[in-house]
């Protein structure tokens, strides 16, 4: 059974509205990877210059997603829209090496942002559809990601381009509004402690992870 199969069996409530932040530094394609997400035409992109507000209906939930301008002259702006976020999504050009430690920085700032404590946060390590793109494990380990204990995370490699990847934002939707899914994730990380990226206070998993999780709870198997 796929992930979204497994979404739309396990939703207790139509139509979740869940307040998605988009941010990430000038040309990482934010504004591709939302239209991807809205399946809307991606030919003709131009870089956002202010703000884009898009509500999109996808497997039950209503993500209504602010795509906020990554030029560095607006990214001061972006704390304008911190309040009531329920997910933060942050995306990186995976390609775009020499932008590594300025991404990293702005990542860091925003994850000390007194509104945002405790929000769960998506990584798209995006455009790995380009031969020169960092894959998301070293990305991970350059910005230190092992470090964040406050919250829920994951990276995902991705390409917005051709829409790889985009959809693991619903398995994060659905994880992060569902108390029964968040207590299977401590319970299973008691019984699979030798699990990569799991851990005692950090809850890193992967799409592949995450569809057997919710698997394991649908079909009531031994978690516990």
């Amino acid at each position: 059974m796929g992930l979204l199969s497994i979404l739309r069996k396990l939703k207790s409530t139509p139509d979740q509205e869940v307040r998605i932040l988009l941010l990430g530094l000038d040309n990482a394609g934010k504004t591709t990877l939302l239209k991807q997400l809205a399946s809307e035409d991606i030919s003709h992109i131009t870089p956002t210059q202010g703000f884009n507000i898009k509500s999109v209906q996808s497997q039950g939930f209503k993500l209504n997603v602010w795509d906020i301008g990554g030029q560095r002259k607006i990214r001061p702006y972006w704390r304008n829209y911190f309040e009531n976020t329920d997910i933060l999504i942050y995306v990186i050009d995976s390609a775009d090496r020499k932008r590594f430690e300025e991404t990293g920085q702005e990542l860091a700032e925003l994850l000390d942002e007194e509104k945002l404590s405790g929000v769960p946060v998506l990584i798209f390590a995006n455009k790995q559809d380009l031969l020169t793109a960092a894959p998301a494990s070293e990305i991970a380990e350059g910005l230190n990601l092992h470090t964040i204990r406050d919250r829920v995370w994951q990276i995902q490699s991705c390409s917005a381009l051709s829409g790889e990847g985009v959809q693991a934002l619903l398995g994060l939707c659905f994880v992060t509004r569902s108390p029964t899914v968040v207590l299977g994730m401590q319970k299973l990380c008691t019984f699979h402690p030798g699990w990569p990226g799991w851990g005692e206070s950090r809850y890193d998993f992967s799409a592949l992870q995450t569809a057997l999780l919710l698997e394991v709870l649908f079909r009531g198997q031994g978690v516990y």
